[in-house]
């Protein structure tokens, strides 16, 4: 699932990108409401999650002007505005949801997992016959489980939406960690290697692109 977060908090952003990160999700953050609208707008996100004051439009008036323009997409209005009468206004404005500031991640999280329950969002990813669930992320190959970490369920939930395609390190460390690291470090290394460890006879379907990256193979490679 895609989230595009709205919101001029950059410490607030950054927490909620690594730990929305870390629940397998991949997510933009925009700290503006005029690039938020242009962001949405694109119509490659299953949600927005919506800060009411931002900076020269605010989040009550971009969810009015994506309604407007015939956005289905699900919203939910994360802000310290707490009145009643605001909590009205914003789902008269179409907000699918509401959380006031301050607020509790894990209910954050369940919120927007029900949202995506209800919008129909697609919530199965298919890769030959690895099958990520993610609204439950459960990883299955061939029916059998696999237990995977929360970085390893991440890495491999972002390999599977590239699916075919080449994906280098320095996106991987963004995306799957939200954070920049030492160029030296092998951490992606290191969970790439579990990864196979875990896929077992399917490891070949976890493919090393030398000197660019890594992609998640959709048939197997033929025999040489």
């Amino acid at each position: 699932m895609k989230i595009l977060f709205v919101e001029d908090d950059q410490r607030l952003a950054r927490l909620l990108t690594r730990a929305f990160r870390e629940e397998g999700f991949v997510v933009d953050v925009s700290t503006t409401g005029e690039d938020g609208l242009s962001q949405a707008l694109a119509g490659i996100y299953d949600l927005l999650v919506l800060d009411w004051m931002l900076p020269d439009l605010d989040g009550l008036s971009l969810c009015r002007k994506l309604r407007e323009r015939g956005q289905a997409l699900p919203i939910l209005m994360l802000t310290a505005r707490a009145e009643l009468a605001e909590r009205v206004m914003g789902l008269n404005a179409g907000v699918d949801d509401y959380v006031v500031k301050p607020f509790e991640l894990e209910e954050l999280i369940a919120r927007v997992r029900a949202l995506l329950r209800r919008a129909g969002a697609p919530g199965k990813i298919l890769v030959g016959e690895l099958e990520i669930n993610c609204l439950s992320r459960r990883v299955t190959v061939k029916d059998s489980l696999i237990d995977l970490t929360t970085r390893e369920y991440a890495l491999l939930n972002h390999l599977a939406r590239k699916a075919g395609a080449t994906v280098t390190r320095s996106q991987l460390l963004h995306h799957v960690w939200s954070a920049r690291f030492d160029p030296g470090s092998n951490l992606v290394e290191v969970h790439v290697s579990r990864l196979r460890e875990k896929l077992g006879e399917r490891a070949w379907m976890l493919e090393t692109v030398r000197g660019s990256g890594y992609r998640l193979r959709v048939e197997r490679p033929a025999s040489p």
